[in-house]
């Protein structure tokens, strides 16, 4: 397409027909990637003899196809774009970026950041050299542009991706400073100077932000960048040319020039203010920016705060920097010393008016209440308001230097106060009252620990923050909410001071002001949570959910969803009857949300911090009712659509908590309903596309569909569930490009599969194994090493002679059973296993090699069966001491084991008391060794010395529930041991049997009876045993012990439970 022919097309896309204008889009897309394209665009752009509007079009086509298209995100996607279009437009951007109307450049600006971003140094080395030339010649401008775009590049970057840097500043840097000299010393300067100073302080802070470059820490090099800075911010801004409207005043080129040196010189105080948390080489840097910069920088903006005093203009951001400065340099000695002399004038004089209520906000309160709200309740906000810095500057004042300071600024409220009751109504200072009301709700950590005010504060609260529930001025009713909630937790001597509070702030619910409904809503949650007895709540608990709905569809708020979820947490079940209209509600607002969440577009838009806190407060509601599995039905058409429409790409930015409801459903829900099933794909194809971040959150559902609903998952077929989790596990196991912690779930949804379908699933067994063998061999953290070694050890309990003749198969059996054996053998420096730590761990392992030993002795050679025999043996101990570690930790007693407790004191009499050995009798060195036997014996010995497996690599996932959970491994391995061989023949054991005679003293508890069971294989078994030594055969005879005392703890757990179940509610 020609040059002509394009701008034709460019504008019949302005065409107010609608199908003249799609077609002239579809034109444009059809030509975008022809040779010249974009350098047609670029010239219509810049053609002065060109329509604007055309232009503007040009310059939106010509960024969005840079955006795209100019460095791919996948590095084998073909280009898109010729070199030699990429080296014209290189060549002349630079040229045009600044000759262009602003309208233009903002447009060619961001195109030229996405070029430097993916080109600079390799693909355009020679960009620093033409902004060099032209920072010396008459293209100031330009170069300065170029330059800010190249610096930021690096603003946020690590030291290693800093190198260029280094040659930015060197090459550039004096040029610079010539430049920024020789602007301050102009005499009138014009408007068109603030924009050049401008940018040079854009590109010096984009270069000092993270560090400061190796050439400014030359003193004499510094000094001279701090001479012009300093000359800045002591220049009396040009008072000609200052618009009138505020919005235009505070966004004026002098004022961003005030604006942006106050911001450099606060950054470098932080940097080096402190020195004791400068790096050693850095010190004496710091040392001498503290003693010739910071005491100057704080007289300067002293000067400037003084403006404010008299009535001055200073915008409204550089008053909230410079607050900053002067809190940082309260704890400082040496710059408190210079503040002190002032703190009176700047105390009372400057930051308390900014405390109080103005003309600005009375205007917005009556204007637009919406924004208000906003405005008071967003952090964004908080950034840049006066008012907040100075709350900010008097916690750290009173914080910090509070014996001289405290006393005096509480007096002057309490004057306040005194002057507020002693006038008349219409002369009583409103705005003063609110902007004390504000500072003692500011100061409650400090009043509520501070003596007397401690004492004072419920009569301060009765007397002055409570009769203004009642004021005829509405910012006063918001105030007395906002600070009651900030003492609802003090110990009130009259409970009746109590009720009448949090009676206020409901009252406040129903204000006829948006702004008092919103800080009495946000009260509440305070006073919910403080409240001892909720009768005083759940008589007007209907009411108080209807005016949180009704305030929800008027303001988009997560704090508003807070105080909701405060009260569902707070009455549990109680919320049953409210919860399917609390979902339903819930739901719509969430809907609301959204749809100005994708209106706005905006990264910190407070309606998608609202929609998300919507979902949390639908997960609280279904936590607290997760008893009364009928409601779940009930409120499932609720949630559906918003399930639904949020597991795919719309729902990016909500999918945990969306992934967290689906949990929540099919895991509390009587049966999993099969539009409940419809998810399962969504969730499958977020996972395949884009939503690998949430692999762990997505198998938890994928676990409650699969475990609760296992014959749906073994019998559909449309679709099938079974091929489509296989597609997904091995596609995500076979990923190179995938890290290991990455694909962690995919093996524990084999397990998964293992457990809940055992003798069902005897097809995928072998396709499972390959997979996981695999990846075994190229995975290098012993994380996944256990977790698909787990995979062989499932798959051997599943079907054990099926899993050895697929290894045999595949002749990898040596090889797997190798490296089970290392990982099981590997322990810390405290004697713990250094894998398989989880409890779940060491039990599926367990499981997995007492099934080896039920194998036939023709398919199970009788060296492979002593190690797993002992290696079961070991892992048995493992196991109970890490339960006993646990239950300790929770401070749960449990003396149930005798012979078995855990040796977790340094008293070695007490040890051997439990196991009945005689104190007297230690010197006998047969009763030594006999002590030594039964600490292995008892086996289950961890010391609190040790580190503890009992949280260590602990994650959610521990709590899921699993069929092996009524499984317990030792009357597993007693049993399987039972059906095979005897346990143990009575000539092998003649020295043992005397050694827990002797050790049991002859005590009641020594009614220990070995195990005489009749057995298949005789003589397989007197092999064995002939090989173990006696530290082996005392572990088989305390596992057998115990295997029977759990036998009868089941036994009796579930006769509790069947009384509990049968006995009448």
């Amino acid at each position: 397409m020609d040059l002509p022919s394009l701008v034709v097309v460019l504008q019949a896309a302005l065409n107010p027909n609608p199908a003249e204008r799609k077609a002239a889009e579809q034109s444009l897309n059809q030509f975008q990637y022809t040779p010249q394209h974009l350098v047609r665009l670029l010239q219509i752009i810049v053609d002065n003899n060109c329509d604007m509007a055309v232009r503007q079009v040009a310059s939106i086509h010509f960024k969005n196809f840079i955006a795209k298209n100019w460095a791919p995100l996948d590095p084998n996607e073909q280009q898109k774009i010729l070199q030699s279009d990429k080296d014209m437009v290189r060549d002349h951007i630079l040229v045009f970026v600044t000759q262009v109307p602003p309208l233009l450049r903002v447009q060619l600006g961001e195109c030229l950041k996405t070029i430097i971003h993916a080109d600079y140094p390799e693909q355009w080395p020679r960009l620093l050299d033409w902004v060099k030339h032209n920072l010396q010649d008459q293209q100031v401008y330009g170069a300065l542009f170029v330059l800010r775009i190249l610096a930021r590049k690096y603003e946020f970057k690590s030291e290693e991706e800093r190198t260029p840097v280094h040659r930015i500043v060197e090459e550039t840097f004096p040029h610079l400073l010539n430049i920024f000299n020789r602007l301050v010393q102009i005499d009138k300067p014009a408007l068109e100077v603030a924009d050049l100073i401008k940018l040079i302080c854009k590109i010096f802070w984009s270069s000092i932000y993270l560090e400061i470059p190796k050439q400014l820490l030359d003193p004499n090099l510094f000094n001279a960048w701090m001479m012009p800075f300093l000359n800045v911010l002591e220049r009396p801004v040009p008072l000609e040319g200052q618009p009138v409207d505020p919005e235009l005043r505070k966004s004026w080129g002098w004022w961003k020039v005030k604006k942006w040196t106050v911001h450099i010189l606060n950054r470098l105080y932080t940097r080096f203010g402190d020195l004791k948390l400068r790096n050693p080489e850095n010190r004496a840097f710091a040392q001498m920016f503290q003693k010739n910069y910071a005491g100057k920088i704080l007289e300067c903006h002293l000067n400037l705060l003084g403006v404010i005093r008299v009535g001055g203009y200073l915008p409204d951001r550089v008053t909230n920097l410079i607050l900053q400065y002067l809190g940082s340099s309260i704890s400082k000695n040496s710059m408190y010393t210079l503040l002190q002399p002032q703190i009176d004038v700047l105390l009372f004089e400057i930051v308390f008016p900014l405390m109080c209520f103005n003309d600005n906000d009375q205007k917005l309160w009556e204007e637009d209440p919406h924004e208000y709200v906003r405005k008071g309740y967003d952090i964004i906000e908080d950034l840049y308001s006066p008012r907040t810095a100075s709350m900010d500057f008097v916690c750290e004042l009173v914080r910090k230097r509070g014996k001289e300071n405290l006393q005096k600024f509480i007096q002057f409220i309490v004057e306040i106060f005194k002057r507020y009751d002693e006038a008349p109504v219409e002369y009583k200072p409103y705005r003063q009252k609110d902007g004390a009301l504000l500072a003692v709700g500011a100061l409650c950590d400090k009043l509520k620990q501070t003596e007397p005010y401690k004492s004072e504060l419920e009569h301060m609260l009765m007397q002055h923050v409570f009769p203004e529930f009642r004021s005829p001025v509405g910012h006063l009713r918001a105030k007395a909410a906002w600070v009651a909630g900030q003492y609802a937790r003090i110990n009130f001597s009259d409970q009746n001071n109590f009720r009448l509070a949090l009676h206020s702030v409901v009252s406040g619910l129903c204000d006829p002001e948006l702004p008092v409904r919103v800080d009495s809503v946000f009260a509440l949650r305070s006073f919910v949570e403080a409240c001892r007895d909720l009768n005083e709540i759940r008589p007007i608990l209907p009411q108080l959910l209807d005016e949180i709905f009704k305030l929800m569809n008027e303001v988009e708020n997560e704090d508003l969803v807070f105080t909701l979820e405060t009260i569902v947490d707070k009455f549990g079940e109680e919320m049953a009857p409210f919860a399917l209209g609390l979902c339903q509600n819930l739901a719509a607002a969430f809907w609301r949300c959204m749809n100005t969440s994708e209106a706005d577009d905006e990264a910190d838009d407070p309606g998608a911090l609202a929609a998300v806190g919507c979902l949390r407060a639908i997960s609280t509601i279904l936590e607290s009712v997760s008893r009364l599995p009928q409601l779940f039905v009930q409120i499932e058409p609720t949630l559906l659509p918003i399930m639904r429409r949020m597991l795919t790409t719309d729902g990016q930015e909500v999918f945990e908590e969306v992934l967290e409801i689906v949990s929540y459903m099919t895991f509390f829900s009587p049966t999993i309903s099969l539009e409940m099933w419809s998810l399962w794909p969504l969730m499958i194809e977020a996972l395949a596309d884009w939503a690998i971040d949430f692999f762990p959150n997505i198998l938890v559902p994928l676990d409650n569909y699969i475990s609760r609903g296992t014959a749906h998952f073994l019998t559909c077929k449309e679709p099938d569930y079974q091929q489509s989790l296989w597609n997904m596990i091995s596609s995500v196991m076979a990923d190179k490009n995938l890290e290991d912690n990455d694909i962690e779930p995919a093996p524990k949804l084999i397990e998964v599969v293992f457990q809940n379908c055992r003798g069902q699933v005897d097809h995928w067994v072998e396709p499972y194994l390959r997979i996981t063998l695999d990846r075994l061999r190229r995975t290098e953290k012993s994380r996944l090493k256990c977790l698909l070694v787990q995979v062989i050890a499932n798959s051997v309990y599943y079907n054990a002679v099926l899993t050895l003749s697929i290894l045999n198969k595949l002749c990898v059996t040596t090889e797997v059973f190798n490296l089970w054996f290392h990982l099981l053998q590997q322990v810390k420096k405290s004697g713990l296993l250094a894998n398989f730590k989880r409890e779940h761990d060491k039990k599926v392992c367990c499981l997995g090699l007492t099934s080896l030993l039920a194998l036939p002795g023709e398919q199970f050679p009788g060296e492979a069966l002593e190690r797993v025999f002992k290696a079961t043996l070991d892992l048995l101990v493992a196991y109970k001491g890490q339960i006993t570690v646990a239950a300790n930790e929770e401070e749960v007693e449990d003396d149930d084991m005798d012979g078995f407790q855990t040796d977790d004191e340094d008293d070695a009499n007490a040890s051997d008391k439990e196991m009945g050995v005689d104190a007297e009798d230690e010197d006998e060195a047969d009763n030594i060794r006999l002590q030594k036997l039964a600490a292995q014996a008892k086996a289950f010995h961890p010391t609190d010395d040790d580190d503890s497996d009992s949280d260590d690599d602990f994650s959610d996932d521990e709590e899921l529930l699993s069929p092996i959970d009524e499984v317990d491994p030792f009357v597993f391995f007693v049993d399987t041991v039972k059906g095979k061989m005897f346990y143990l023949a009575f000539s092998v054991c003649f020295m043992f049997i005397f050694y827990f005679l002797f050790c049991m003293a002859l005590s009641e508890r020594a009614t220990f009876s070995l195990l005489a069971l009749q057995a298949s294989d005789p003589i397989r078994f007197q092999n064995l045993t002939q090989t173990l030594d006696f530290h082996f055969q005392a572990l088989a005879n305390s596992v057998a012990q115990h295997a029977e005392q759990r036998r009868a703890e089941i036994e009796k757990e579930k006769m509790e439970k069947a009384s509990a179940t049968a006995a009448p509610s």
